[in-house]
């Protein structure tokens, strides 16, 4: 069994554990916070970690970071609670190799153990694998088809996909876990297809120039890439690769490729239950705002009844006003919830950016001209018809131009003559950007870092936060991008950039 460190502030959570790991027969060291078990690690060079994200002083995801600065091979695992779902996305993403909620079951712990003993005992044999395989490159360069069975029991037994090719970019190596990635046997490849019917074009080129040159290029990192199946799917992966050399010559190349769609989809997993749980937990202050919205129907059938009473056309009018602007944010309360609880693509069609803008200014124009608000279009006119989620584009810009409005109007200076601008452009061959600039009340950089937060919202009773929400979920679906700039005071600029594609008819 490895050697295993345990991080936690609980001294009864560190003592139960660390005898039910003892007794599975671990070489069990512990730690009662980060800094101590920094301390532990250099001195005892443990295979796993296993430390709670949430500690006084140094957290789990700083433990974390230094563990793997000083040692990136070792497998560290993070403890977290329910509600810290967000941190253990950021801990895959910073390379942890799993995570096991608390409280800790102990067959959920075996099971995730046994995984890293596994990734460690691989690992371990991809080393031993790497530091032989330019000698089998050269054997394979040179026709002689010679492999030892330690050598390819290392291949087979690999997870991630290894390619290697010749000096003239011709695939020579494709294991078992390349042909689980890529959809290809090995027959169909071996001798049969070149380093650009596997990779990414960008990566091929690059590695083709090298292969052409024959000069010492430093190796490729871990990065992701989209590689094509034999099916046509694109799929996310890993990848790390470099050129082979024998006596500063130039015999071939070899990547790796390592699956990310399981990674990716506990990812999305993990988002849509976190976003769940949001609405869970704020069903309070949901309540609150449905409360106001209540009082303003009563109040509106209130003055509707007198005016029926009194046959007064006027409370008539001014009573059903009042129901008819309440249902209108039931309406879009309702709406809000809906699409953030959703996950779905942007229906695409076509449609015109600049319309789209149009319409949505104009059904402000009123709500502005009220307060004495001047909204100012400027709509790039080389944008014409194109393909892109239309109504994705309209619920955006029509919630940002709304707030953008709210925040003039919650303004309290005194000499301003507010603005809202909506602008348009095109960047580049296939990006739009919409603009949306208002020299209203601005917000401090604490309101800006929170605005996608769940549910935060400035208006108080008056507002629940879904809608900037909802903006940066429509943004996101769409494969879109938002980015703001603020002001206390001076106000607030939202630029979204969206995908698109030529219209289709």
């Amino acid at each position: 069994m490895s050697k295993l460190l345990l991080i936690d502030d609980e001294k009864a959570i560190v003592r139960v554990l660390s005898v039910s790991l003892k007794s599975d027969g671990y070489d069990v060291v512990t730690a009662y916070g980060g800094e101590e078990g920094l301390d532990v690690f250099r001195r005892e060079s443990p295979d796993i970690v296993l430390t709670d994200i949430k500690m006084p002083g140094m957290d789990g995801i700083e433990v974390l970071k230094r563990i793997k600065d000083l040692d990136p091979d070792t497998e560290v695992i993070i403890i977290t609670g329910h509600g810290d779902m967000h941190l253990a996305i950021d801990a895959l993403q910073l390379g942890a190799s799993d995570f096991i909620n608390k409280p800790v079951a102990d067959e959920v712990l075996a099971i995730t153990l046994k995984r890293a003993e596994e990734r460690l005992l691989i690992r371990q044999k991809l080393r031993e694998y790497t530091e032989t395989l330019e000698n089998m490159v050269r054997i394979a360069t040179e026709e002689v088809r010679r492999k030892s069975e330690f050598q390819d029991k290392l291949i087979t037994s690999s997870n991630d996909g290894i390619v290697a090719t010749d000096k003239k970019g011709e695939v020579i190596i494709f294991n078992p876990g390349a042909e689980k990635i890529f959809g290809y046997f090995r027959r169909e490849v071996i001798r049969k297809m070149n380093i650009y019917d596997l990779y990414p074009p960008e990566l091929a080129g690059e590695f083709q120039q090298g292969l052409k040159q024959g000069k010492i290029v430093k190796g490729t990192d871990w990065k992701e890439v989209m590689i094509t199946a034999k099916d046509g799917k694109s799929l996310p992966t890993r990848f790390s690769g470099a050129l082979l050399y024998e006596k500063n010559m130039v015999v071939g190349s070899v990547g790796f490729f390592r699956d990310l769609r399981e990674i990716k989809h506990l990812q999305q997993e993990l988002i849509k239950a976190e976003r769940l749980a949001a609405i869970g937990q704020t069903v309070t202050g949901l309540a609150h705002y449905i409360k106001n919205i209540l009082s303003g129907l009563k109040g509106g059938s209130y003055v509707v009844n007198v005016g029926l009473d009194k046959n007064d056309i006027d409370k008539l009018k001014t009573g059903w006003a009042m129901v008819e602007r309440n249902v209108g944010r039931v309406s879009e309360l309702v709406l809000d919830l809906l699409t953030y609880s959703r996950e779905r693509g942007p229906e695409l069609r076509n449609c015109f950016p600049n319309e789209i803008a149009d319409d949505v200014c104009e059904l402000m124009e009123a709500r502005a001209s009220q307060n004495e608000i001047e909204i100012i279009k400027e709509l790039a006119p080389s944008i014409g018809e194109v393909n892109m989620g239309a109504d994705a584009v309209h619920r955006v810009l029509l919630n940002l131009v709304s707030n953008a409005v709210d925040a003039c109007i919650s303004d309290l200076s005194v000499d301003k003559e507010w603005q809202v601008r909506v602008n348009t452009a095109l960047e580049g061959d296939d990006m739009l950007k919409f603009e949306v600039i208002d020299n209203g009340c601005g917000m401090s950089e604490e309101i800006r870092k929170n605005l996608f937060t769940s549910f935060f919202s400035t208006k108080g009773g008056k507002g629940t936060g879904l809608g900037l929400l909802v903006t940066h979920k429509l943004v996101e679906e769409h494969g879109g991008t938002i980015d703001i700039t603020s002001q206390l005071g001076k106000g607030s600029a939202f630029i979204i950039r969206l995908p698109y594609s030529k219209a289709t008819h």
